[in-house]
């Protein structure tokens, strides 16, 4: 079984010239934390940030001024990024598709580790046959498949607890005509000792252990968070790491039903955890973020606005239009 922790695609490529967004890693890559912290600060505004007030926000979380300078053109070949110039500055932010991608992907996080009270007790099945020839394919296929909440029983064959949206439907359409199969019934009971069951799908033993990892990295952190201990540059890192840990659970817990999890299952307490960390430290991170962006132009820094969890949940469109009043994302 692939650790998702480890898997390439975690957002989606949506539309005909999609943005391709940092593949994900074990760790954070120098273009996955430039993402993270233009999404956690200028997601609503799609606010432009001079390139060198990037590199040193970069710079705090141990990134060279070679690395952080090679993610941000990187990032910007990859259409993650919009480039702009006045005089000699150099300024960037998210491109319009890259800030839809990253609002779908936040509330998707959010949902996906909301507590599942009711399931039906049926099962959706994907299954799917490519040719060896075809492996970019079948890696694009897998990687929306984990997206969507899915994972692999057997080799071909994906499942999920939950009905494929239409959305899904779509998504996976578009991937591989003709080459995928949807269904949707209840196991058979088949009296066998060795039977595997759909939840096997899933590492149960690890997920937990990945849960009870990030409530003991976290939870001692609370005390100082809730009186003000931590500040500047470390509240700004301590976001991005939160984010960037707690941003892979849906690949791991898609909303698995909890009758078929051990009794006291982490979900609930490590979200709550990561809302308590992440909101916490939204006032003192944003501060920071903006005292960078003002020593190189002081008109760019109004418009840098933290990312709350409830700024996640209601995503970036009901922002647009009062912020673009303001004049933030002209």
């Amino acid at each position: 079984m692939a650790d998702p922790f480890t898997i390439e695609e975690i957002y989606p490529d949506d539309g005909d010239d999609p943005p391709r967004l940092p593949r994900r890693q074990s760790g954070s890559s120098p273009q996955d934390l430039a993402v993270t912290l233009l999404a956690d600060y200028t997601l609503r505004t799609r606010a432009r940030v001079p390139s060198a007030a990037l590199v040193a926000l970069l710079a705090e979380s141990g990134v060279s001024t070679a690395g952080a300078r090679a993610a941000i053109s990187r990032l910007a070949r990859r259409a993650v990024l919009e480039g702009s110039r006045e005089g000699r500055r150099s300024s960037y932010r998210l491109s319009r598709a890259a800030a839809a991608n990253l609002s779908s992907g936040g509330s998707w996080i959010l949902a996906a580790t909301t507590e599942v009270t009711a399931w039906d007790g049926c099962w959706t099945i994907v299954a799917f046959s490519l040719p060896q020839d075809r492996g970019a394919q079948r890696r694009a296929l897998r990687g929306q498949l984990r997206w969507l909440g899915y994972a692999p029983l057997y080799d071909g064959l994906w499942i999920s607890p939950y009905e494929l949206s239409a959305q899904g439907k779509a998504q996976l359409a578009g991937f591989t005509p003709g080459a995928v199969t949807v269904f949707r019934g209840r196991q058979a009971d088949l009296d066998a000792i060795a039977q595997r069951t759909p939840i096997d799908a899933w590492d149960v033993e690890a997920i937990s252990r990945h849960y009870e990892e990030f409530l003991r990295r976290w939870a001692p952190l609370v005390p100082q968070v809730r009186s003000g201990g931590v500040d500047g540059a470390a509240a700004v890192r301590t976001r991005t790491e939160v984010m960037d840990t707690f941003r892979r659970f849906p690949t791991l817990d898609p909303r698995l039903p909890l009758r078929l999890l051990p009794a006291g299952w982490l979900r609930q307490p490590a979200r709550e955890l990561f809302e308590t960390v992440y909101d916490g430290l939204a006032a003192p991170a944003e501060r920071h973020v903006r005292a960078v962006v003002a020593r190189f132009a002081e008109d760019a820094q109004s418009c840098i606005r933290a990312h709350t969890t409830a700024d996640i949940l209601a995503g970036v469109r009901g922002a647009e239009a009062a912020e673009a009043a303001q004049g933030c994302a002209s």
